[in-house]
């Protein structure tokens, strides 16, 4: 797979490219959105268990809330770590 190579684009878009690359690797399979998002959520579970010490578990949840009770906050989340607009949430 090709990554974006452009010096500029932020960590998260870059995540967010490779998203797309892998609905296209999908094709016009059913839910191809989902087993995308779900390849790259097990990949960050997995190294947020073994890199994030004992309070992984409390940000993976932390996060879930935030998406559950607060979505435009969560929007804000993702719209700071794009781009030159880093702004805090």
């Amino acid at each position: 797979m090709k990554m974006v190579d452009a010096p500029t684009t932020t960590p998260l878009e870059r995540v967010e490219a490779l998203y797309r690359e892998l609905v296209a690797w999908y094709g016009e399979g059913s839910e191809r959105e989902i087993r995308a998002a779900s390849k790259l959520l097990v990949v960050a579970l997995f190294e947020l268990k073994t890199h994030g010490g004992p309070g992984w578990r409390t940000l993976v949840d932390d996060l879930i809330q935030t998406l559950e009770r607060d979505p435009a906050r969560f929007e804000r989340m993702l719209e700071a770590h794009r781009g030159e607009q880093r702004r805090p949430w």
